[in-house]
């Protein structure tokens, strides 16, 4: 594959990011546009993060297929070709080689940037016995600690410190190998699932992690580590058994499609009242989404295995959401479906139990028109007939997403700020936008003052991602 790229800078997986000082970009979004016809959906983000991760648990070559063009994305690769890891990619395929792990120190410039790379000190616990990897970052959504990574790992045989901002963790002893353990998790954490899954796939013994997410994500992951010879069961379940092996093989793998990414979509249909179809998808990752949906007055049929289409209803009623881990409803469609809630006639209750700092995309919401007050982790909408465009900015990955949506069932025109949240998480938006009749256009911040009468919001929400 002569036409493959070694990994290296920000370049081979999306195009160049702006410096800090460079002038930021704003999205520009007209409302009123009818949306019309198929979009494709892109691998999953939080799959791909961790598979990528999962991949150092392997001495040989890895290929993962259905890998989307995103900032986290380019984050993680930068991660592994920092600790040793070849990368190579051509269009959404990305070849690992794993074989030679330099480093078992993760740089702490770029995981500050991306939590999930901390999922990295599993993988390097399990192939070296050392680990150092900083604090994680990301989205100000919340605490989200990292205690039951570590408690799950010591009761696997490492010794786990925390100074300075850094986690530094070894195995035990001369064996060389973390041991099997019965983990039990206070709070089925994604992460902490995935972490000590990947851990525990090259520890000796059988591990047992009580009380694990269920999330498809999860499923996924062991999935990929099964197809190079882990031997994991019982993913998908709240008990996963894991008999740990030797040694990992090369394997050749599939992303499964975003789930939250689909959801947006349908979210999209339903708030511009238009008619779209969008595959591939997995239905049954759906279910929670789509039962909202329909509670709210819009159809969702199944065209095929992996096709959805709305089908939307312009007597949108108000109903409650509750965010709870799947297959509960996602925290991460929270924010799309209060922007559709804000126009759906009644009162809804919106309960964000999952993360304590995920509604500040309220004030942003009402800035357009919305009508919402928040009581601790409940914010209590009011449904109103319209939005109005507004300056507004994006305070997280989800909540950029709920903006544009907003944007485009809004009368007049919506300029976003905060674009970087967008980019982390969601491949090619604009332009699947656009395939579908959307109107929307980014363009740097200083054309858009020049243009007409925005001025930058000076808002503690434009946070660093």
């Amino acid at each position: 594959m002569s036409e493959d790229k070694l990994i290296t800078t920000h370049q081979a997986l999306i195009p160049t990011l702006p410096s800090p000082d460079a002038d930021p970009a704003v999205l520009q979004v007209w409302g009123g546009s009818s949306l019309q016809g198929h979009v494709k959906i892109s691998g999953a983000k939080n799959s791909a993060l961790v598979l990528i991760t999962a991949a150092l648990l392997c001495s040989e070559d890895c290929r993962l297929r259905n890998v989307p063009s995103l900032v986290d994305v380019t984050r993680i690769g930068q991660i592994l070709v920092s600790l040793g890891v070849k990368l190579k990619q051509q269009d959404d395929i990305l070849n690992i080689n794993a074989s030679t792990i330099s480093k078992s120190k993760a740089p702490y410039e770029l995981v500050s940037q991306l939590r999930a790379s901390f999922f990295a000190i599993g993988p390097l616990l399990a192939r070296l016995g050392s680990a150092c990897v900083p604090l994680p970052g990301g989205c100000t959504i919340g605490a989200r600690p990292v205690a039951l990574h570590v408690r799950g790992l010591q009761l696997m045989g490492a010794d786990v410190q925390i100074e300075h901002g850094m986690v530094n963790a070894h195995v035990r002893g001369n064996r060389g190998r973390l041991q099997g353990a019965k983990i039990y998790l206070d709070y089925p954490s994604v992460g902490a699932t995935e972490t000590l899954m990947m851990a525990a796939t090259l520890a000796q013994g059988e591990t047992i992690i009580e009380n694990a997410a269920q999330e498809p994500e999860v499923v996924d992951l062991a999935n990929f580590c099964n197809s190079m010879g882990a031997k994991i069961r019982g993913a998908g379940t709240n008990t996963i058994v894991i008999s740990g092996v030797s040694r990992l093989h090369s394997t050749d793998y599939s992303i499964i499609p975003d789930r939250v990414e689909a959801a947006t979509f349908l979210v999209a249909g339903a708030i511009t009242y238009s008619e779209i179809s969008m595959s591939p998808v997995v239905p049954e990752h759906l279910t929670a989404a789509i039962a909202k949906l329909q509670d709210i007055g819009v159809q969702v049929v199944t065209e095929g295995s992996d096709c959805l289409r709305v089908i939307p209803s312009h007597n949108l009623v108000a109903t409650d959401i509750e965010t709870l881990p799947y297959p509960g409803f996602p925290t991460d469609m929270q924010a799309q479906f209060m922007a559709l809630l804000a126009l759906s006639e009644g009162n809804s209750l919106v309960s964000e139990t999952v993360f304590e700092n995920r509604l500040r995309h309220v004030p942003e919401l009402n800035r357009m028109g919305a009508d919402i007050r928040v009581k601790n982790n409940h914010a209590i909408i009011r449904g109103v007939p319209l939005l109005t465009g507004a300056p507004v900015v994006a305070t997280d990955l989800r909540a950029s997403a709920a903006l544009v949506l907003a944007g485009l069932a809004a009368q007049g025109k919506t300029t976003i700020q905060g674009l970087h949240h967008l980019d982390r998480g969601y491949e090619n938006l604009e332009a699947k936008f656009l395939g579908l009749g959307a109107k929307l256009e980014r363009v740097p911040q200083s054309v858009a003052i020049a243009n007409d009468a925005f001025s930058p919001i000076n808002s503690d929400a434009l946070i660093s991602s």
